[in-house]
């Protein structure tokens, strides 16, 4: 009876333990706006609950759209993410959609633009709470291919919907009469108009931006800027006319620009929101009048967001000596970027200031430790990349200076993400280092503390092996006075080992509860100044997460029978050359991977028989295919898995 008393309070004491280990997402901290940065985002309005001002959907090329409801009001908008009502809409049918009554019954329906082409979703809810079902093969007869985009007005006078479709291989901007009614539209390929030509991945948006009653375009593109399409025509008869000063100078330096175009602070004039491949969203008040804009930027609404493109790193270090802790991050592009913390330890904010550090570049997907290693009180960098070596970088104090010499005998095969720490507790500055293989690597500093000198120590931590591409970070968790070890990896993993008297012990419940992307980079600081370290997230498409350490534990029972779900992913995306795919298997199975094209014809197709529970990848070489959307279907899996890639140049 006493065993089961002490089983009981065992049970409960743990119980009450895990509970008061919550890590608290706070991801205000590196986007205070709230609106979330997705890759090729393509930002649309519509009053979808019905309360009179304009609500946000952001289409994108990972996940079905995205809804943030309009909590502001008409003049002063604030978006919050909302009820998930494109849930039952896949993102094969619709990387961007827009809200439009195309069967004049009152509500808005969804027409949206997709790997499988043009979709409509008619609205069979409410007025403001939308239920969108698909109608089949409404748009089948049109020629638009894979991911068009369109936008819907009455640009003939006649009362109807017709549709204007931006093409994306071609990027051909199409303008199709509605030859049905208001209540049953209809659209044959045999009435429309070229409105024109803007290279590749049009995306159009329809707009009065002159105030003269009939409908402009606005068009994006895959390149720079914006092509403007007066409409010097009336109500009943357009004529479009390509106006290249109306943006000018907008959107020069993104890709992908997507125009949303709403009079979104109640001026009675059309802002301009627009979407990019990076993913991050940027808004120009119109200050103008309604019949001559002008453009002034707004970072406040949309901005704030870090998204340095993509496969972020970060690197906590308080670089310039103001008591908060500043950040550092590698980036996909080699870049090394610097945060600076504008705010105080417990309140941080943050301003980019990367132009001290471009000379710190070298190869793509970039990662960086700071730190004075040399006892100079200056802080200097170690640099990580894609070709797996290191580079000390010292500061001189008025920039930086390859020390060619002094890590270059050390290369650890691909993708090295160092960081510095004395690890051996002898007043110097030691490097621990993942790599694309998974390995931790620990190189000792047998130097000095003012003279380093680094020798890789083979073998050095066994039974840690967090997975492809590991990212370590180091810190008393558990406040023993050790060190203990955070390992994200390309998967999106995330491992963490406790030292346990040198011996390394892998314990999932402390990190239960992160939600993780691919290519998982972990930091630790105290960003709240509450006494223990918070994490902070690095992740494939290029942002951060934060998660606030609200109350640290001590101990848990290592017996974890938690197994993570393993969701299909696919690396790198975009892909110049060499794409990895990777999935699970619970059970024996044979697999199937189907490679789609742009054009819906198969490019790859492959059975592997008798697979073996667990991960498998799978190499795919899109050297020779063009660029474009791809789909990578895995069958015979527990379910079939899709996923999307995207070929660039």
């Amino acid at each position: 009876m006493k065993n089961i008393v002490s089983l009981a309070v065992f049970i409960f004491m743990f119980s009450i333990t895990i509970m008061s280990q919550p890590w608290l997402q706070n991801d205000a901290i590196f986007n205070p706006s709230g609106i979330p940065s997705l890759p090729f985002s393509q930002p649309r309005f519509g009053d979808l609950d019905a309360d009179g001002d304009a609500d946000l959907i952001i289409g994108n090329i990972n996940e079905a759209s995205l809804f943030m409801e309009n909590i502001g009001t008409p003049t002063s908008p604030s978006f919050v993410i909302g009820e998930n009502i494109f849930s039952g809409i896949s993102s094969l049918d619709a990387e961007i959609g827009v809200c439009y009554d195309i069967d004049n019954d009152g509500d808005l329906d969804f027409i949206a633009g997709g790997y499988t082409g043009l979709n409509l979703f008619i609205n069979t809810g409410t007025v403001n709470q939308p239920v969108f079902e698909k109608v089949e093969n409404f748009f089948s007869g049109l020629t638009v291919g894979a991911s068009p985009v369109p936008d819907l007005a009455d640009v003939d006078g006649d009362g109807d919907a017709d549709m204007v479709v931006g093409l994306s291989e071609s990027g051909l901007v199409k303008l199709y009469s509605n030859i049905g009614t208001p209540t049953e539209a209809e659209f044959s390929e045999n009435e429309f108009i070229e409105i024109g030509d803007v290279g590749l991945y049009s995306y159009p948006a329809f707009c009065d931006l002159d105030a003269d009653l009939d409908k402009d375009l606005v068009v994006g593109r895959d390149g720079h800027g914006f092509i403007y399409y007066e409409n010097t025509g009336d109500i009943y008869v357009g004529q479009w006319e390509p106006d290249p000063l109306m943006f000018d100078g907008i959107g020069n330096d993104s890709y992908w620009n997507s125009p949303g175009i709403v009079d979104l602070n109640g001026d009675e004039t059309f802002d301009l929101i627009f979407g990019t491949a990076s993913g991050p969203l940027n808004y120009y008040i119109n200050t103008g009048t309604p019949s001559a804009p002008a453009w002034q930027v707004n970072t406040t609404l949309f901005g704030g967001v870090i998204d340095v493109g993509g496969a972020s790193n970060p690197y906590m270090y308080d670089y310039d000596r103001d008591g908060d802790m500043d950040m550092f991050t590698g980036s996909q592009l080699g870049d090394i970027k610097y945060f600076e913390n504008t705010g105080t330890p417990s309140g941080p904010a943050w301003e980019e200031n990367s132009s001290a550090f471009t000379s710190l570049k070298h190869s793509i997907y970039s990662a960086v430790a700071i730190g004075d290693v040399n006892g100079d009180n200056l802080a200097d960098a170690i640099v990580g990349d894609l070709s797996g070596h290191l580079y000390y970088h010292r500061n001189t104090g008025i920039g930086f200076t390859l020390e060619s010499e002094a890590l270059q005998s050390i290369a650890l095969g691909g993708w090295s993400s160092p960081r510095l720490v004395d690890y051996d507790q002898d007043g110097d500055q030691d490097i621990v280092v993942g790599n694309e293989a998974g390995a931790i690597n620990y190189i000792e500093n047998q130097g000095t503390a003012t003279s380093p000198a680094w020798v890789l120590i083979s073998g050095f931590f066994p039974g840690i092996d967090p997975g492809s591409n590991a990212v370590p970070a180091l810190v008393d968790l558990d406040f023993d006075e050790d060190l203990d070890m955070l390992c994200g990896n390309l998967w999106g993993d995330v491992s963490y080992y406790e030292n346990q008297n040198g011996s390394w012990v892998e314990n999932s419940f402390i990190m239960d509860g992160i939600e993780t992307d691919q290519n998982t980079a972990p930091a630790f600081a105290d960003l709240d100044d509450d006494g223990d370290p918070d994490l902070i997230l690095g992740q494939y498409n290029g942002t951060f997460s934060y998660y606030e350490n609200r109350n640290i534990i001590t101990s848990v029972p290592h017996n974890d029978p938690y197994q993570s779900k393993h969701p299909a992913s696919v690396y790198p995306n975009p892909v110049t050359s060499k794409a990895t795919v990777k999935y699970h298997l619970k059970a024996i199975s044979d697999v199937t991977i189907h490679i789609i094209g742009p054009t819906g014809a198969s490019v790859f197709l492959q059975q592997f028989d008798n697979l073996s529970p667990g991960n498998h990848t799978f190499q795919w070489d899109a050297e020779s295919v063009k660029p474009g959307v791809y789909y990578i279907l895995i069958l015979g899996t527990e379910k079939q898995e899709t996923l999307k890639v995207l070929k660039a140049n």
